[in-house]
């Protein structure tokens, strides 16, 4: 699928010209980087760096299930989704996991989340998916304001069991 801007306003004068979505790209290496490192301090995760080195590749290669989306405005990236697709034990069709969305605070509230939550619905009507699904933390309040109007939260609860070496 090629980059594409998504239905909205169109960009009037002194706004913000609409997001343009598309697969990452290798040239976005050191954007997707700056934009994942603040992610990672949002959170407060400090994965290694061979997690992240691993995710990137995974993010670009055409033979794992893990794929990514950015989003640009005026040839700057400002945002990403990085995303995989499952399988599942409920339906012969895919689920897509969205692992992580995350949009530059300065461009918050422009369109570049919705833009990316639409790209990747989008794809999973075209590509006939079972569901896209995530999760946030309760507390993320910005993100829950924008998931609130693309989706509706279920009752599924989350249980982890870390597994250390």
């Amino acid at each position: 699928m090629s980059a594409k801007r998504l239905p909205g306003t169109p960009a009037t004068a002194g706004s913000e010209p609409a997001p343009l979505v598309r697969a990452v790209r290798a040239s976005d290496e050191a954007a997707w980087r700056r934009l994942w490192a603040d992610y990672l301090l949002f959170y407060g995760a400090e994965p290694p760096d061979e997690a992240t080195d691993s995710t990137w590749k995974r993010l670009l290669s055409r033979d794992d299930p893990m794929f990514g989306l950015v989003t640009e405005v005026e040839g700057i990236v400002v945002g990403f989704a990085n995303c995989a697709l499952q399988g599942s034990s409920w339906s012969v069709r895919p689920t897509c996991h969205l692992e992580d969305l995350f949009v530059a605070s300065d461009r918050r509230g422009a369109g570049a989340g919705k833009a990316l939550l639409d790209e990747l619905i989008a794809r999973a009507r075209e590509n006939g998916w079972r569901a896209v699904y995530w999760h946030t933390q309760r507390d993320n309040v910005t993100a829950r304001r924008l998931y609130d109007r693309v989706a509706t939260a279920d009752d599924v609860v989350r249980y982890t069991v870390p597994i250390t070496r």
